[in-house]
Order: structure tokens, then C-alpha cells, then sequence
């Protein structure tokens, strides 16, 4: 039987990458077998990001997307699980714990470290070769490069964040991540419309890849969209909602549109 394959990556031709690292859902059996019936659903994916963000390779966007579930691994942590956000409830490296705060696996049967190790070099590692890699290459080809870390969440999850997430939450790292110039430019665009409401740098201020590969002052801007999947999807059923998405894809083709032009110096 052949191997599902770690990642797909759509080799564009300007210079804006998009990441998708939550859009996976395939759990190999020995770790399904001892999951939570409700974490075998692998509820906490970002539901249908790939499918919102199709129209990015007819811009001539790169497209890196994982085949694994975060249950797995999350793609978006450091190697080495230091919190994100300290303080703040958060999941892991190897989630043990779901978003709305249950167990992911059923009793005593945890990932021990040595299990971990093994995840990280067979599905972290080689993710993030291929980011720096196509990275390195789009920046070798047009002198700066955008990286695009494109994810979703539930708008609802009190284990997580107070309240409701607005609408789209755009993350530099504070400013950190990419230049002055290129939020500002993004912020304009999402300011322009009136169908969505945004935050710049609030709950989600971006993740490890974003914080880690932004590199402003080398030409390498990175920024992070987290959306409430309530815009484009039924967050109870995960079903895609056709009427959501149209209305959504418009203002993300603007602003990966506005990313692109800003790489390219126009």
C-alpha cells in the first residue's frame, strides 16, 4: 500500500506562498484506534481552507498543504511546544486536549515523548523543509516573498478565548512579522468593506510559522489570516456553505491580491 503523502505543494510563479497547516484530516490507524469517539472526528480541523483558498493558484500562488490531521501533529507549533500564548489555555504539539477542553485520546493512551520525537521527524520536519524551501526559492527568484498562514477556527470556544472571534483576524506578530507597509495595506482592504468584521493582532496574533519565518528586514513578510469558519461553513454540521464562501472569496482574492502586488513592489 503506498504511504499518504506528507504535504501537496502547487509551485507558483509570484512571489506569495500559502500555507495551509490545519486543513489535514488523515489519522494513520495506530493513532485513530486510540482516540476519543468524539476526536476521531477530528473536529478542530481548519474545515474546507484549502477548498476557500483554491483561487489562489490562478493568481500564480505557491500552495503548501498537509494530508495529516493536527491531531497528529500541529504544524503550527515550535518543535519543541513552547506556548504560543503564555497563560492562555492552548493545545499542543501532539494535542491531548480538544478546543472545547476534552481529551483527545482515551485514558493512558497519550503520545509519551519518544512517540512525539517520531511525529515531529516524520511530518513536522518535512513540512517545514518544504516551507523554507519554497520560500527560498520564490525570494531567489523575485528578491521578497510573501508567505500567506491561511487557517479557521470556530467562532464560539470559551476553553479558548472569551466571547466571539471577529469575523477575520489578521496576525503580524504584533508588527513583528512583516512591514509596516504591508499591514497597513492589508488593513486598508479589509477597512474598505463592511460585510465582515476584523481585528488586527487580537486573540490570534499569529502562530509559530508565521513568527518564525517573518523575517520583514530580509524580504520575507509573513502574516497570519485566522477566520471564524461561521463565514464560509455550518460550524455545527462542517458542512461548506456555497452562499458563505461567494461572499467570502472576493475579499480574500483582495487581500492575497494586495500581498502579491506589495511582493512584486507595485
Amino acid at each position: 500500500m503506498t504511504e499518504t503523502p506528507i504535504f501537496e505543494l502547487h509551485r507558483g510563479t509570484v512571489p506569495l506562498l500559502i500555507s495551509l497547516p490545519h486543513d489535514g484530516t488523515r489519522v494513520p490507524d495506530a493513532i485513530a484506534g486510540r482516540l476519543t469517539p468524539s476526536a476521531r472526528r477530528v473536529p478542530d480541523t481548519d474545515w474546507h481552507i484549502a477548498r476557500l483558498y483554491a483561487f489562489a493558484r490562478a493568481l500564480g500562488a505557491s500552495v503548501l498543504v498537509p494530508a495529516h490531521s493536527r491531531y497528529v501533529i500541529d504544524l503550527n507549533r515550535a518543535e519543541d511546544d513552547v506556548s504560543l500564548y503564555p497563560g492562555q489555555n492552548t493545545t499542543g504539539l501532539c494535542p491531548v486536549v480538544q478546543f472545547d477542553g476534552t481529551p483527545v485520546y482515551r485514558d493512558g493512551l497519550e503520545p509519551d515523548e519518544a512517540e512525539v520525537r517520531a511525529r515531529v521527524a516524520h511530518y513536522w520536519r518535512p513540512y517545514h523543509a518544504a516551507l523554507q524551501a519554497e520560500i527560498a526559492r520564490l525570494h531567489a527568484a523575485h528578491g521578497r516573498v510573501v508567505l500567506w498562514e491561511g487557517h479557521s477556527i470556530k467562532g464560539d470556544l470559551p476553553f479558548l478565548f472569551d466571547g466571539r472571534l471577529p469575523d477575520l483576524n489578521l496576525g503580524t506578530a504584533g508588527g513583528a512579522s512583516c512591514s509596516p507597509a504591508l499591514q497597513t495595506a492589508l488593513e486598508a482592504v479589509l477597512a474598505a468593506q463592511t460585510g465582515y468584521g476584523w481585528v488586527a493582532n487580537g486573540r490570534f496574533k499569529g502562530g509559530h510559522i508565521t513568527r518564525h519565518f517573518g523575517r520583514p528586514e530580509a524580504g520575507i513578510e509573513a502574516v497570519q489570516l485566522e477566520i471564524s469558519q461561521r463565514c464560509y461553513m455550518d460550524e455545527d454540521s462542517f458542512e461548506w456553505r456555497d452562499d458563505r464562501a461567494a461572499a467570502l472569496t472576493p475579499l480574500l482574492q483582495a487581500l492575497l491580491e494586495r500581498a502579491a502586488a506589495y511582493a512584486r513592489g507595485s
